[in-house]
Parts: C-alpha cells; structure tokens; sequence
C-alpha cells in the first residue's frame, strides 16, 4: 500500500510540475543601463515566486527607442526617463494604461579614488582635472541631467574641452573606474548599496539642479498577450521590487 501511495504521490507532483512549466513564460525587457544592478536582483525573486523568466538587454534609452521602432522584439521597456515611454504610447506602440514610474533617479558626481570628490561638489568647479565622463545626453536621460547641472552651475563652457562622452551611463561610469576620467557624473545607483557609497568619492547631486529623472516603465505591443510581461510589471508595484530599487539610491 505504501509503495502504491508514493507512486500516485509522484505522479501527483509531475503533473503540478508539467502544469507549471506550462503556465511558465519568457519575457524579453529592455532596460535602461543605470537599472543594471537592480533588475538583475528582482530578476531572480521574480522567477522564483512567478515561474517567468526575465531576458534583459542593456543600453540607453534614446538607443532602445530607435530599436523599438525598428521591430526589436522585446515586450516590456524599463526607460531612464517618462518622455520616451510617453512617446511610445502616443505612437500607439504600446499597451494601453501599462505605463507607470517604477523609480526616480538621481545622478552623482563620482570618482573612483577615495577623497577626490567632496560632499559638495567643489571639486567640479576647482576645474582642476582633465577629465570628466558623461553619457551622452542626446540618448542617455542622466547625461541630459549631466549637462544641465553644468549648465545650472555655469560651468559648461569651461568643461566643453574636458568632456568625455560614454554611449550610456555603463559606459559613463567605466570611464571613471578604469581610471580614463578623473570624475564623471553617474547614476547613484551604479555605487549606492544598502545606504552608503560602495566605492570611491562621491557628491550626490540635488535634485533642484536638473530636471527630474522619472523613470517610467511601459508593456509594448509584443508583450501584449504574454502573461510573463503582465506578470513582471505587477511585480515591480510590489514591495519585493520596491525594497530593491529603494536599497540602489532610488526614490519611488
């Protein structure tokens, strides 16, 4: 009797196994680079308490929105700013009422050496380094941000020669890590861990010298019917999701 029982038992849990990969989908997401380190750690609570799996690519916004309009197929968009998800949604690429602001952003100005920056700032005005990495503003929303604090604190000009441009805010900060770049403005998020600057010097930037970094999240056309894509943006609105983003430096 009892080998009998284990038997209907084990077939029992194959079946609820078989039931679950079957109800199991991928979604395809684009994320905005500063997110990296974040999505990546929600990626694995996700599976694990949805089933779905999380593919993500990496890169800047303005790129990803190029690609999108040319067909890419990813189904979910993680943006570095509400104006393109916005645009997106006016150019009916979208899922109707899906978009939502899953974090605010805030920039830092960043050098991989202990000491370089003070908590002010005043190191950028000193102007005494040769280089400063930004991503580029006319793809990456934190290199928009970038290039209004310089313009706030009336320091364009005399960093205009000093400049060195990443793609996007992954490479912005590699500048800076490899040593390429004195300091470079960078997402917190890239250095922030569990309330503290993980690495190097740093000057959080206030918020009131750049516009705000909205960072909006929006359900394409290609995720329409996928339930994984449906699932992942509810679970973003979760307080799973949003211990994580707060733990990086995020606003909610």
């Amino acid at each position: 009797m009892r080998i009998r029982l284990s038997h209907l038992a084990f077939s029992a849990l194959a079946t609820l196994i078989t039931v679950n990969a079957a109800q199991a989908d991928e979604v395809q997401v684009a994320v905005a680079a500063n997110f990296t380190a974040p999505i990546q750690a929600i990626a694995k609570d996700f599976e694990k308490d949805t089933g779905h799996k999380l593919v993500a690519a990496y890169g800047a916004t303005g790129q990803f929105y190029a690609q999108i309009k040319n067909g890419a197929p990813f189904e979910v968009f993680l943006a570095a700013d509400d104006s393109t998800p916005a645009k997106l949604e006016q150019e009916k690429e979208t899922v109707a009422g899906s978009r939502f602001t899953y974090a605010i952003g805030t920039l830092a100005l960043w050098s991989a050496k202990p000491g370089y920056v003070d908590a002010k700032g005043e190191v950028l005005k000193k102007n005494e380094y040769k280089h400063l990495s930004i991503a580029n503003p006319k793809a990456a929303p934190y290199g928009l941000a970038a290039t209004q604090v310089l313009d706030k604190l009336k320091l364009t000009e005399a960093t205009k020669a000093k400049i060195v441009e990443g793609q996007n805010i992954t490479q912005a900060f590699q500048f800076v890590s490899t040593g390429n770049a004195e300091l470079g403005f960078v997402a917190l998020s890239q250095i922030y861990k569990d309330g503290k600057v993980s690495e190097g010097s740093a000057w959080i930037v206030p918020a009131e010298l750049h516009d705000p970094i909205r960072q909006d999240a929006v359900i394409l056309n290609k995720g329409k019917d996928n339930p994984a894509a449906k699932a992942l943006v509810d679970y973003l609105k979760g307080p799973k999701a949003a211990a994580v983003i707060k733990s990086y430096g995020y606003e909610l």
